[in-house]
C-alpha cells in the first residue's frame, strides 16, 4: 500500500512538472514549475530504489537524504512564497521571506547540515533507519534530525496556514476556494508530522500516509491555481467580437 502510494506521489508530481515545462520555456511563472520540480525530486528521494541507485552515485554515506532534506526547504519555501505573494498578508510575507523567514531556513539547514555530520552514516538506506543495537546517542542523534527536516516545513505552513482559510471561506471562484482548501489540508498534515516520534510502531504507516497526502493536496492545490489561471486568460479571447473588414 504505501509504495503504491509513492508510486502515485510520484507520477503526479512527474506529470504536472512535465505539464509546465512549456510555459516554463515561455519565462511563464517558472516559480510553479521549480515547485512542483523539487516535489517530484523529494518523492523520488523519499523511495527506496530510487533512494539506494542515486544515493550509491553519491558514495553510499545517506547524502541523499540530506538532499532531501534541503530539497524539502526549498519547495516549501518557494510554495511559501507563492502562496503568500497571491493571497496572503504582509505579516504573512513577512514571516516567509522576511528576516524571520530567513532565520528560520538558515537555522534550520545549518542544524539539520551539522546532525548529518554527527550521524553514523555508514550504511545507506532510505530514511536513514539505525541498524538494531545502534548506539543510544545515534539514535537520539536521528530523532532529532527527523526532527529539524520536519521542523522548518511545518513553520511555513502554519504561518500560511490562516490566509488560507481565509481564501477556502471567502468570496473566490469555486476553483481557488477548492485549492485553498486542499493546500490547507496539507498544511494540517504537514503539521502533525511534528508528532512523529509519537506515533507507536504498529502505526508507522500513518507517517508515510500524512507525507504524502500533504503532498498530493499541495500538488493538487497549485495545480487548480493554475487552471484558474488558464481559463481566466483564455475567456477574454472568446468573448472577443471578431471583427471583419469590409
Amino acid at each position: 500500500m504505501i509504495l503504491t502510494l509513492q508510486w502515485i506521489t510520484l507520477l503526479s508530481c512527474t506529470a504536472v512538472t512535465v505539464a509546465r515545462i512549456p510555459s516554463a520555456l515561455r519565462k511563464e511563472n517558472r516559480s510553479l514549475f521549480a515547485i512542483f520540480a523539487l516535489m517530484a525530486l523529494a518523492v523520488l528521494l523519499s523511495i527506496e530504489a530510487p533512494y539506494l541507485a542515486i544515493d550509491g552515485a553519491l558514495g553510499g554515506f545517506n547524502l541523499a537524504n540530506l538532499a532531501l532534506r534541503l530539497v524539502i526547504f526549498g519547495a516549501l519555501m518557494a510554495v511559501g512564497y507563492r502562496i503568500a505573494k497571491g493571497f496572503g498578508t504582509a505579516w504573512t510575507h513577512r514571516l516567509i521571506i522576511g528576516p524571520p523567514g530567513w532565520v528560520a531556513l538558515g537555522v534550520c539547514v545549518a542544524a539539520v547540515s551539522v546532525l548529518f555530520v554527527l550521524l553514523d552514516t555508514s550504511v545507506s538506506a532510505v530514511g536513514m533507519h539505525q541498524e538494531p543495537g545502534t548506539a543510544a546517542h545515534q539514535q537520539v542523534l536521528l530523532e532529532y534530525y527527523g526532527a529539524v527536516g520536519r521542523l522548518y516545513p511545518a513553520y511555513v505552513v502554519a504561518a500560511l496556514l490562516p490566509s488560507m482559510f481565509r481564501t477556502a471561506l471567502g468570496n473566490f471562484p469555486v476553483l481557488i476556494r477548492i485549492a485553498a482548501l486542499l493546500l490547507s489540508l496539507g498544511s494540517v498534515a504537514i503539521i502533525l508530522t511534528l508528532g512523529f516520534p509519537f506515533i507507536p510502531v504498529a502505526f508507522s504507516a500513518l507517517m508515510y500516509i500524512l507525507n504524502y497526502t500533504a503532498i498530493l493536496c499541495f500538488v493538487a492545490g497549485l495545480a487548480m491555481i493554475w487552471m484558474t489561471k488558464l481559463i481566466g486568460k483564455r475567456r477574454p479571447q472568446r468573448s472577443t467580437p471578431t471583427v471583419t473588414k469590409s
